[in-house]
């Protein structure tokens, strides 16, 4: 089960980097011109999407430095938890715009930052 899990988490965690960078390296207009996908950002300000990718890397920090370091692991699973808030934000927004073509990815996302955090809250969560 562990092993599934960090699999999980390293899923998550290249998800996010690349998903997160890109909303905190690139302005809001490069963005929205990388293709359909990334359309939801027209309804965001530029400060709004700087937040949510900075809220996706503290995500992706809160996956690995606490099970790294073991220095409170229990914030791994909150982490993954906050992971899957961001997601639950993404799929109502791409329901909002009609981009139901793209939620599927966003479930996806969710599903597996909800894996995660199940299989964290339990006991013992990272065995030695």
């Amino acid at each position: 089960m562990n092993v599934a899990l960090w699999i999980a988490t390293g899923l998550l965690v290249v998800a996010f980097v690349i998903a997160g960078g890109g909303k905190l390296l690139m302005p809001k207009e490069k963005i929205a011109a990388t293709g359909d996908a990334s359309r939801w950002v027209e309804d965001f300000s530029p400060g709004a999407l700087k937040a949510i990718g900075a809220l996706e890397l503290l995500g992706v920090m809160g996956l690995i430095l606490p099970a790294a370091l073991d220095i409170a692991p229990v914030l791994v699973p909150l982490a993954a938890i906050g992971l899957a808030m961001i997601m639950v934000g993404a799929v109502i927004t791409r329901i909002r715009r009609h981009e139901f073509k793209f939620v599927g990815g966003n479930l996806v996302l969710l599903a597996v930052a909800g894996f995660v955090a199940w299989g964290r809250l339990r006991p013992p969560s990272f065995p030695r």
